[in-house]
């Protein structure tokens, strides 16, 4: 294992519980969404192994999170799957003078989880909603067994809480009877052993639980792309700069087919069709 991979191993824990920004011509910092936390890795480590002598590190968080870190000064990129808020917006112009800087790096699926002994399999967008809003309350009344739904929500500091309650429940309020779990791996373990729970996360996360229908379309790459199915969404880059030196050989690299192909390894879309 290369120099550089075992430094982010090594400090990967104080970055994870620290507010301090790790510095260095040679050190990169990604902060921000739970839903990128994984591929941020991912995409981190083959980066390293590309580019010896350069270490990254990774935090997660949430979206809100990453974008307060990139406006005080403690990363240089927040991973966000959202856009920025007005008032986000307003405070880094008030910081840096000017309006960040945003890469499109992959599609996303915000794909609906249930349990893999659940019978139903397709779900509208309106059921959807009414599900996450309290308006349906048990499994009967979308085709299923006579059992209480337990919705199981992102906490509030996730930009995929936010997409969800824009994009899906047109800015309605979530139920008060949901479970909020911090993580994606939370959500999708609890869902995984409870029948009757259903959440919603990226398209990147299978194991242990199914990835249903929406409006009777699959959150497979083909529909994501061409945008057939009815919840896809762009993850994103913010930085508050013109990127330079690492940071920009980091974006690039993100963008080119051996990143867009890492992308596509950890279950997401990429932009581009890369066959590699």
């Amino acid at each position: 294992m290369s120099k550089n991979i075992i430094t982010l191993l090594v400090f990967s824990l104080l970055f994870s519980f620290c507010s301090f920004k790790p510095s260095g011509e040679n050190v990169i910092t990604i902060s921000g969404s739970d839903t990128m936390y994984e591929l941020n890795e991912k995409l981190a480590k083959e980066f390293m192994i590309d580019n010896p002598g350069i270490s990254v590190y990774v935090k997660g968080g949430g979206t809100r999170l990453g974008i307060s870190d990139l406006i005080k000064n403690r990363t240089d990129i927040c991973a966000s799957s959202r856009n920025l808020q007005p008032e986000e917006s307003k405070l880094l112009v008030e910081y840096y003078g000017s309006l960040a800087l945003v890469y499109l790096i992959a599609k996303d699926g915000l794909s609906i989880y249930v349990n893999p002994n659940n019978i139903v399999n397709d779900l509208t967008v309106d059921q959807i909603k009414k599900i996450f809003t309290g308006k349906i309350k048990n499994w009967k009344e979308v085709g299923g067994k006579d059992t209480v739904i337990i919705p199981v929500l992102r906490n509030p500091n996730s930009g995929t809480y936010l997409y969800f309650k824009e994009h899906v429940l047109d800015d309605e309020e979530y139920t008060k009877n949901g479970l909020t779990l911090p993580t994606t791996k939370e959500i999708i373990k609890f869902i995984s052993e409870n029948d009757n729970a259903i959440g919603y996360g990226g398209v990147g996360y299978k194991e242990g639980i199914v990835q249903i229908r929406v409006e009777g379309v699959f959150p497979v790459e083909e529909n994501i792309r061409n945008d057939s199915y009815p919840i896809t969404r762009y993850l994103h880059f913010f930085v508050s700069e013109t990127p330079s030196g690492n940071v920009k050989k980091f974006i690039d690299w993100t963008l080119s087919p051996k990143g867009q192909s890492v992308i596509r390894k950890a279950g997401f879309i990429p932009l581009w069709d890369y066959s590699l």
